[in-house]
């Protein structure tokens, strides 16, 4: 059973001395683009914890409800229930959205089915999902997907995959894993670790290591590895 009111992700200003700030860099250009272009009408947001995303959607539509498996730390989640059985009537939603939950769900083929049976007909879905990460939310973390795997699971639960977005390329990928695996050994209490802590963050070091992989990611890029896929699809 996963655990209730764990902290989540709550906004989307992610500071540049912050680790994770690589990844949502790519990750909010990505759902931004998607959103602006696709987004519509009443909004269903699947895994949505504490609706950072909602904001995205402020001006573009005229609903937008939650639901997650359990409720979030700030209580934001409307409706608690599975991803594989949406507790909403068929062809509810204009828009379904779900950011980073897949990977997390045990039977993601179920979920986009369910998610194909709460949609109206040419309804947008927009995800996304991870690529390349290190191990989270354990034990809860089952799968990785690349742009090829998406794109056969969604045209099988009877959606036609619209566009698939990779979040930054194969250098932005290789410095966010890396700055990761640094700061995973932050918890530990040794004294060398409190000072490769206290450069990275108090010098400010983080700052100057994410800002030149952005731009070096930029002028160098390549597909070939990437940190998240964007998936945009219409239902059939």
């Amino acid at each position: 059973m996963r655990e209730a009111g764990i902290k989540r992700l709550d906004n989307v200003l992610v500071s540049k001395n912050r680790q994770d700030y690589i990844v949502m860099y790519f990750l909010l250009r990505d759902l931004k683009s998607a959103i602006v272009e696709y987004g519509k009408g009443n909004v269903l947001d699947v895994g949505c914890g504490n609706k950072p995303y909602q904001g995205l959607f402020s001006d573009k539509v005229s609903s937008y409800i939650g639901c997650d498996v359990v409720q979030s730390d700030l209580n934001k989640v409307d409706v608690i229930c599975e991803a594989t059985k949406l507790d909403f009537d068929d062809e509810r939603f204009d828009t379904v959205f779900s950011t980073q939950v897949i990977e997390h769900v045990q039977d993601p083929f179920m979920m986009l089915k369910e998610i194909h049976r709460v949609m109206k007909m040419d309804g947008n879905l927009i995800v996304s999902a991870p690529f390349s990460w290190e191990l989270h939310e354990e034990p809860y973390d089952f799968f990785r997907y690349s742009k090829y795997g998406l794109k056969s699971m969604f045209e099988s639960a009877g959606f036609s995959v619209i566009e698939i977005v990779p979040n930054g390329g194969k250098w932005a990928a290789i410095a966010q894993l890396w700055l990761n695996i640094v700061y995973s050994t932050f918890s530990n209490k040794k004294w060398y670790n409190k000072v490769l802590k206290g450069i990275f963050i108090n010098l400010k070091l983080t700052t100057l290591f994410n800002s030149f992989a952005v731009w070096f990611d930029k002028r160098n890029y390549s597909d070939l590895l990437t940190l998240n896929y964007v998936i945009v699809a219409k239902k059939l």
